[in-house]
């Protein structure tokens, strides 16, 4: 199977308890990005996400305009691997 472009992004600031993970997968439905979204123990959001490289970076932008009150700081972790996902959920 080839590999897929897959990107973890990690959103620091004031991202739990105002609609983060929903917003997010909103978003989601406006791109071809399968993968998922989680509140982490320490305060931050995690979102994980596979398609095409431009597709996925749109979408991680798309997501920090949407939220960027809230947004801080957004760290990024590309990587090509084969496909893991279907759909794209909320955790």
């Amino acid at each position: 199977m080839a590999d897929v472009h897959h990107e973890r992004a990690i959103f620091t600031g004031r991202v739990q308890g105002v609609g983060f993970r929903y917003a997010t997968l909103q978003v989601a439905r406006e791109f071809e990005v399968a993968g998922w979204v989680e509140n982490l123990p320490d305060g931050r959001v995690q979102l994980e996400a596979e398609g095409r490289p431009e597709v996925v970076a749109a979408f991680i932008e798309a997501v920090s305009e949407r939220m960027h009150g809230y947004v801080r700081k957004v760290e990024r972790y590309p990587a090509a691997r084969p496909a893991q996902f279907s759909g794209f959920v909320i955790k």
